[in-house]
């Protein structure tokens, strides 16, 4: 994985490695076309493994409850067979149509000349919105500072301070408490944006003592040798502070996204989303599909169960272009198995 500057054709290039485009991958094999996956981040998953790889989904068919980070593993199992080349840590950059075909171009200097395309950059590419803290790169780091929880583990025995009023802030408050030495949740009004059930249960471990909430302020400063992390500082509106004793600290204040270079392609664009004939997924683009949550029709639900069955339509709709003059007899996987 990860191949840098490189030159490659193939039948269809796929944009994004979530869950979404990793189905792709398997959709677009079993018909016998090859792909490439392209992705800004370092590995496979895009937000479920950056965001929630420990937190669990309950809504994949046949699993009552999955780990993001077990559905991505098993995703990549599925696609392993058809040996999917996966260009990592860069974005797609460019891309023209040349001869009926398309070449993309990315960050890291690698051109792909595909027959189709597939977004499935969810809502692009993501980062999270950062505090404005004085002497914040430091403590990002040296992991004082983190916006994910990767490994539960690594917060054995610390004291976290958490800030946000989203489900992620109120999620990790809730799971972290089983192995911090000291949990806070700093937000800045007494009523929290998650789920009810996730809030309530919030309230009740604060009223036991095993939270602490820090309420109504907002992040103010941070504490330390640059590196290593002794406090964080808080304020109210009113410019009243007190120092929270901490080693790391998890601002949860959602993720800043932008389409990038995508929004200049000339796709249909509606609200940072790509409008698709939702029988095909293609877009105003001949051979250019979009799935999964960047991409938008009427009825349109932004669940991972939609956009793999939105990956098989794109893969099937692909097909003639891949083959032009075969003609495509539908079989089932139990019939046909995966082929080699």
């Amino acid at each position: 994985m990860g191949t840098s500057g490189v030159a490659v054709e193939t039948d269809v290039a796929v944009i994004g490695a979530g869950p979404v485009g990793l189905f792709a991958v398997f959709e677009c094999g079993m018909l016998r076309m090859r792909c490439v996956v392209v992705d800004a981040l370092d590995a496979i998953g895009g937000q479920c493994s950056a965001l929630y790889p420990e937190k669990p989904i309950f809504d994949i068919p046949a699993h009552p409850q999955i780990e993001g980070a077990a559905l991505v593993e098993r995703l990549e199992r599925q696609a392993a067979p058809f040996t999917p080349l996966y260009l990592l840590g860069r974005r797609v950059e460019t891309l023209r149509e040349t001869e009926g075909a398309w070449e993309l171009g990315t960050s890291a200097g690698d051109t792909i000349k595909c027959k189709a395309v597939i977004l499935a950059a969810g809502a692009g590419a993501f980062g999270p919105n950062r505090p404005p803290l004085e002497g914040l790169p430091g403590y990002e780091s040296s992991g004082a500072v983190r916006y994910l929880v990767a490994r539960r583990e690594d917060f054995r025995g610390k004291r976290v301070v958490i800030a946000g009023g989203g489900d992620s802030a109120v999620d990790w408050a809730l799971s972290l408490k089983e192995v911090a030495a000291k949990v806070t949740v700093v937000h800045r009004r007494p009523k929290f944006r998650a789920a009810p059930e996730s809030a309530a249960r919030l309230d009740a471990a604060a009223a036991r003592g095993e939270i602490e909430m820090a309420i109504p302020y907002q992040l103010h400063g941070l504490e330390g040798d640059g590196t290593r992390l002794t406090g964080v500082v808080v304020a109210t509106l009113k410019g009243e502070t007190r120092v929270l004793p901490a080693d790391h600290l998890l601002p949860f204040y959602g993720l800043s996204m932008e389409l990038g270079p995508i929004a200049e392609w000339g796709l249909g664009l509606e609200r940072s989303h790509i409008a698709v004939n939702p029988a095909t997924c293609e877009t105003n683009l001949p051979g250019v599909h979009a799935i999964g949550d960047i991409a938008n029709y009427p009825g349109k639900l932004k669940l991972i169960l939609q956009g793999f069955s939105e990956a098989a339509m794109a893969a099937h709709a692909i097909h003639p272009r891949v083959f032009p003059g075969e003609a495509l007899h539908f079989e089932y996987s139990t019939s046909k198995g995966v082929p080699a």
